[in-house]
C-alpha cells in the first residue's frame, strides 16, 4: 500500500477496534502510481477480517485477471471547452466542463476532480477562466488515483483547445503556446500567483538547445520528399503544482535513532515503490550528520514507529518526509553541539562542522563515533521525532481561492515522430526536453523518474485503450489485449537536460519533486502523431479523443473534415 495509515484506519473500522490495535508494516512495493493509495485498504481489510475470525495468518493474492478486472484505473473524462483569443493570439478566456467517470463508488474521485480544475490551464496565463467538474456514477469499478491525479486530464483539454484553434486560425499551435506562457506574478484561476516561474526559460532553452528552427526545416523537407511517410512535431510545456490539494495532508513525521556505536536508524512515512525515495531519505540523513550513507539504515514504513502518515502520493513524499527527517536530525545536532562546546570549552558562537565522519571546530577534531560514545555515557538523548508541515499553503473550497501549492515544476518537451501512411503505424524518432529539477539532490534517481514518467505518459496517450461492455465488464482484461509501453516503444533518441536553477526552499534540499510532472510530457506524443497525419491529409477529421491508436491514425489519414 501507498497509504499505511489509510489501511490501518479501514481495518480498525471494519474490525471495530481502535487504531492502536492495528499495526501496518510496508517494506517496499513493486510500483504504485496511485493505484495502491486507496484501493489497497479493501484487500487488507479482507485479510484482517479472516485473521480476526480464524486467529491464523491470512494471505490473499489477486491473479492477473482479477487484478485487471476489479481494481480502479485512471479516471476517463468527457470534456467540453471554449477558448477565445485577441488579435495577437493571446488567450483572453477559457471555459471547460469536465465530466469524470467515477465508477460505482466515490473512492478518490472528488480529490482527483479538484486537481483537474487546478491544472486546467497548464503552463498558460489565462485572465478569465470558468471551469466546472462533475463526477459521474457509472456501472464500472471505482476509478482511482493514477500518476498525475487528474492533472493530465485537465492539461489534455486545453492542449486540444489550442490545437483546435490553431487549425481554425491557420497558425502553428506552437505560436499560440509560446505567446501565452506563464511569467512571474501571473495569477492562476484559483488565486495563487506563480513565483520562480520557469515556463518561458524551459521553452526558450528547448528551442535553442535542440535547434528547433533546423528541426522544423528537416521535417518540412522530409515531408516534401516522402509521399507515404510523414513526420510530425509537437511542443508540450508543463506546469504542475506540488502539494496535496487537501491542505491538512501536507505534513509528515520521522523517527531517528543514533545508536551508541555511531550507526543511525531512521523511520519515515514514505513508501518505496521504485521512485528512489529510500535513497533520498538516507541521503538527507547522511548530509545532516556528515556521514557516509552506509552508516544509515532505513527501517520499513510502519504505523507504530511513525503514526498518522499521509499516503506516498502527490509527488510530495520526499519533501514532506525529508524535511521531517531534517527536523529530527537538527534536534539531535543541537544536543551534540552543546556537548562538543562543553567538552572543548568552546564559546557559543564557535562554528562546529560535521563532515566525513568527523566533528571539526578550528583545529580540534573528533571522530563521529567517539562523540556519540561520549554522548551516550553522559546520558544525552540520541533519539528524536521530527515533524514538518508545509508552510504558507491554504485553500478555501467555498470560494475556490487560495495558495494550495508549495511550488510548481516546469518543463518543455519537443516530440518528433514518423508515421507510415499506408499502415497507420509510427515511430517516435526523438523526444527532447528541458526540465526544472531545481537543485537535484540525486540526478540518477531523478533522471530515471523523468524517463519512466515520460514513456508511461506516451503509452497512456497512444496505446492503453480500455474497452468495456454494456454491463461494465472490462474486455481488455489481459496483457494480450491491453497494451502497455515497453522498451521497444521508447523513443529512438531521448534527451533530458537539467534547467540551471536554484530550486525552491520548500523542496527538500531545493531538489524539486519529479514523480508526477514528467507523465504530462506524454501528451505531446498525441499531438506529434496528429500533426504527422495532417502533413499527409490536411483535411483529416480526427476527434480529440485519446488514445491515438494506430487504428485511429489509419482512419484519420483517409478521413475528410466536414465543412462548417
Amino acid at each position: 500500500t501507498q497509504g499505511p495509515t489509510a489501511v490501518q484506519r479501514t481495518i480498525a473500522r471494519v474490525l471495530g477496534v481502535s487504531m492502536n490495535e492495528v499495526e501496518v508494516d510496508v517494506n517496499r512495493i513493486g510500483g504504485g502510481f496511485g493505484g495502491k493509495e486507496d484501493q489497497a485498504s479493501m484487500w487488507a481489510a479482507f485479510c484482517a477480517l479472516g485473521t480476526y475470525l480464524t486467529k491464523k495468518p491470512v494471505k490473499y493474492i489477486l491473479d492477473r485477471h482479477e487484478d485487471l478486472q476489479m481494481t480502479g484505473k485512471r479516471h476517463p473524462y468527457r470534456s467540453d471547452y471554449k477558448i477565445g483569443f485577441d488579435k495577437n493570439l493571446k488567450i483572453v478566456a477559457f471555459e471547460g466542463n469536465y465530466f469524470q467517470n467515477g465508477g460505482a463508488a466515490a473512492d478518490l474521485s472528488p480529490a482527483v476532480l479538484e486537481r483537474t480544475l487546478f491544472h486546467a490551464t497548464n503552463s498558460y496565463y489565462v485572465p478569465n477562466v470558468k471551469v466546472h467538474a462533475y463526477s459521474c456514477r457509472t456501472n464500472l469499478h471505482p476509478h482511482t488515483a493514477f500518476r498525475g491525479f487528474g492533472g493530465p486530464q485537465g492539461m489534455f483539454v486545453i492542449e486540444c483547445a489550442i490545437h483546435h484553434a490553431a487549425r481554425e486560425l491557420g497558425v502553428p499551435a506552437t505560436k499560440i503556446q509560446e505567446k501565452n506562457l506563464l511569467v512571474n506574478n501571473n495569477e492562476f484561476s484559483y488565486g495563487q500567483k506563480v513565483q520562480d516561474c520557469e515556463a518561458k526559460n524551459t521553452w526558450d532553452q528547448a528551442k535553442q538547445k535542440f535547434d528547433f528552427a533546423k528541426l522544423k526545416k528537416e521535417v518540412a523537407s522530409f515531408n516534401k520528399k516522402n509521399k507515404y511517410f510523414k513526420k510530425g512535431i509537437a511542443f508540450m510545456p508543463i506546469c504542475f503544482g506540488i502539494s496535496f490539494t487537501n491542505t491538512m495532508m501536507n505534513n509528515a513525521r520521522a523517527l531517528i535513532h543514533v545508536y551508541s556505536d555511531g550507526s543511525v536508524g531512521i523511520s519515515t512515512g514514505a513508501v518505496e515503490m521504485g521512485q528512489g525515495v529510500s535513497s533520498k531519505m538516507i541521503q538527507v540523513t547522511a548530509l545532516c550528520f556528515g556521514l557516509k550513507t552506509d552508516q544509515i539504515r532505513l527501517e520499513s514504513t510502519n504505523t507504530t514507529r511513525v503514526a498518522n502518515t499521509s499516503p506516498t502520493a502527490a509527488s510530495a513524499t520526499a519533501d514532506l518526509n525529508g524535511k521531517a527527517l531534517q527536523d529530527g536530525c537538527d534536534q539531535i545536532m543541537v544536543r551534540l553541539k552543546k556537548l562538543v562546546r562543553k567538552e572543548w570549552g568552546l564559546k557559543k558562537k564557535a562554528a562546529i562542522h560535521f563532515q566525513d565522519g568527523l566533528v571539526i571546530s578550528g583545529r580540534k577534531k573528533m571522530k563521529w563515533h567517539e562523540l556519540i560514545s561520549t554522548a551516550f555515557q553522559q546520558r544525552v538523548n540520541l533519539s528524536a521525532k521530527g515533524h514538518y508541515s508545509t508552510p504558507k499553503i491554504h485553500f478555501d473550497k467555498k470560494t475556490g481561492k487560495g495558495h494550495p501549492f508549495a511550488y510548481h515544476v516546469f518543463g518543455t518537451s519537443i516530440f518528433t515522430c514518423t508515421v507510415d501512411c499506408i499502415r497507420g503505424t509510427y515511430d517516435f524518432d526523438k523526444v527532447q526536453l528541458i526540465h526544472d529539477f531545481g537543485t537535484s539532490m540525486n540526478k540518477l534517481v531523478d533522471l530515471g523518474q523523468i524517463e519512466g514518467g515520460l514513456v508511461q505518459g506516451m503509452g497512456w496517450m497512444t496505446l492503453e485503450n480500455l474497452l468495456y461492455d454494456n454491463e461494465g465488464h472490462l474486455k481488455s482484461n489481459s496483457l494480450a489485449n491491453y497494451k502497455i509501453p515497453d522498451i521497444h516503444f521508447v523513443p529512438k533518441k531521448l534527451d533530458v537536460e537539467y534547467l540551471d536553477t536554484e530550486g525552491s526552499d520548500l523542496a527538500i534540499l531545493k531538489s524539486k519533486a519529479v514523480g508526477e510532472p514528467p507523465l504530462m510530457y506524454g501528451i505531446g506524443a498525441y499531438f506529434a502523431l496528429y500533426n504527422a497525419v495532417l502533413a499527409y491529409n490536411e483535411n483529416a477529421d480526427i476527434p480529440y479523443v485519446s488514445p491515438m491508436t494506430t487504428e485511429k491514425i489509419l482512419m484519420g489519414l483517409y478521413s475528410k473534415k466536414a465543412k462548417s
